[in-house]
């Protein structure tokens, strides 16, 4: 009788095996994500079918494009007959369809302005970058309006200096009556801006001149107006609106009535009508032989438009704010601003980010109305463009070039949302 085998035991760990190759990479994610059902099986040939047509149309197209031809005739020359676009009429318009009709010479000011406004903007945007450079944060919209617009640097300047003015009046009235604080300095500004800034600035403009050729808005004009009105109104609008739904809720029965009383008017106004008024009815009301600037009335405009919406979008995150953090602010004995600044519009704004940025965005493209008024933006200066002999009968090459600005813009605006919800989020499990 032979003897049965003592037990095994494996005295070494067998070696990590790879996953099967449905359950990790590319397959895995194609199978939970576009094939994990009857339906979603269904919806994914569906989208390839169409893409893959589209694509099979389209390809030609771009494939086929013209760069260097100087009319359309030209272009249809060069393509004999084949289907291709004629992109050269964006590069014989580029620098029209960017700056408009700003003198050739002087393109260097706003290409500057544009690269300060990006430098301004980084010590607000990511917690990286210095914080003594929100001192330059400060004064960029007066250098902007200098570079811009040229004429006399202290001018912009002053008027910057105007809001210190006002904040000083405020801190010192507010110590004593805080009712009449915010009524004296907003008068204060208000008398400054009138008389003060140009008996001094004419002062310091015969000692000191620092002044460029002077602009005017008549020349502005293509994605460079649209990046002035937008940016100018999303600067403007989110401190507005902050002061709007504060005010919405606020226990003073005549703010409240006056906030929502404007926010409700505005937002049951179109953004057209608004511009209509800034470009024709508003001279009635200013007094005889008075130069408004037509782009200032236009921001204005735009600006009370998007505060509004703003307000709203605010006020829903101030809303979603628990009762119990405005009673840990007051168990804290933290006054009303003061509890504001440090609990309650943090927490509420940071609630808010996606609202706030999908009103910067209506906001950015709401900028092409300004062609109803005359202003000539990217969508007016196609008109132009098509109004010349040489490009008379192109409509897609130019409303593709404008679509696809206005994306990277709105684009990036939407991928830095995203990246500023993520920084922000504190709720991680």
């Amino acid at each position: 009788m032979t003897a049965l085998p003592g037990p095994y035991v494996r005295t070494e760990m067998l070696p990590q095996q790879p996953p099967p190759i449905g359950q990790a990479g590319l397959l895995r994610w194609v199978r939970e994500n576009l094939f994990s059902s009857v339906l979603n099986a269904t919806l994914t040939l569906v989208t390839i079918l169409v893409v893959f047509s589209l694509v099979r149309h389209m390809l030609p197209w771009f494939a086929n494009s013209v760069w260097t031809a100087g009319s359309l005739t030209e272009c249809r020359e060069m393509l004999d007959g084949k289907t291709g676009a004629c992109f050269s009429v964006v590069a014989d318009r580029w620098n029209q369809m960017v700056f408009g009709f700003y003198p050739v010479e002087l393109y260097w000011r706003p290409i500057l302005a544009v690269v300060l406004l990006l430098a301004a903007l980084a010590p607000m945007l990511f917690s990286g970058v210095p914080r003594q450079l929100l001192w330059f944060s400060v004064f960029y919209p007066a250098v902007a309006v200098w570079l811009l617009w040229g004429g006399s640097l202290w001018g912009p300047i002053l008027a910057t200096v105007g809001f210190g003015i006002a904040f000083m009046v405020y801190q010192s009235v507010a110590r004593l009556q805080a009712l009449l604080a915010a009524p004296l300095a907003l008068l204060s500004l208000m008398v400054w801006w009138l008389w003060g800034v140009g008996l001094v600035a004419g002062v310091a403009q015969s000692i000191v001149p620092l002044d460029l050729t002077e602009v005017r808005s008549h020349e502005f004009g293509g994605f460079m107006l649209s990046v002035v009105i937008g940016v100018t109104g999303i600067a403007l609008s989110l401190p507005m609106g902050i002061l709007l739904a504060l005010g919405r809720k606020s226990d003073l029965f005549l703010i409240r009535t006056v906030c929502i009383g404007f926010i409700e008017f505005i937002r049951g106004v179109p953004l057209i009508t608004l511009l209509f008024t800034a470009s024709t009815l508003l001279n009635y009301f200013l007094p005889p032989n008075t130069n408004f600037d037509i782009t200032l009335r236009v921001i204005i405009m735009v600006t009370i438009f998007a505060a509004a919406y703003m307000a709203e979008v605010i006020r829903g995150g101030l809303s979603a704010l628990p009762t119990g953090q405005y009673e840990a602010a007051d168990a804290l004995g933290l006054n009303y601003w003061k509890a504001q600044r440090l609990i309650i519009m943090p927490q509420a704004l940071k609630i808010s980010i996606p609202g706030i940025v999908n009103t910067f965005i209506g906001l950015f493209k709401d900028t092409t109305l300004v062609i109803f008024i005359g202003l000539l933006d990217p969508l007016g200066l196609t008109n132009s463009i098509r109004a010349d002999v040489n490009w008379n009968g192109i409509y897609w090459e130019l409303f593709l070039f404008v679509g696809v600005m206005f994306f990277i813009v709105c684009f990036s605006m939407s991928r830095y949302s995203m990246y500023l919800e993520r920084r922000l989020k504190t709720d991680h499990l």
